[in-house]
């Protein structure tokens, strides 16, 4: 399997992609820099860069434990969702079938 995406975590929140790109081009061609943002546009704190090879990608993990802006740096290579034990569907995972108000067991008791 070609592994050429890393995850990066423990991030500075004043962190930019262009910051990623930059910092990580020491070790290949960055083809891509991800920080992950919350609805409102703020850093989540961490980011998926993506090179141009394998290799690129194994060099880069040694960034692992580095600091930067303040914070240290926790870089592996990106899992696939499959591999962190799947998809459980929408929201809230295996939770089973009610939710709500509607169709629920307690009898015909009005609210």
């Amino acid at each position: 399997m070609s592994q050429n995406k890393i995850y990066v975590g423990n991030l500075s929140y004043k962190t930019t992609q262009d910051d990623l790109a930059e910092l990580f081009s020491q070790y290949g061609e960055v083809t891509e820099a991800k920080l992950i943002a919350d609805y409102d546009g703020r850093s989540k704190g961490f980011a998926f860069i993506t090179f141009d090879s394998d290799d690129s990608a194994q060099a880069s993990l040694a960034a692992n434990g580095v600091e930067y802006m303040g914070r240290t740096l926790k870089v592996n290579l990106a899992r696939d969702k499959a591999e962190k034990g799947g998809d459980r569907g929408s929201r809230g995972g295996d939770r089973g079938g009610r939710g709500g108000f509607g169709g629920s067991d307690r009898g015909d008791r009005r609210w």
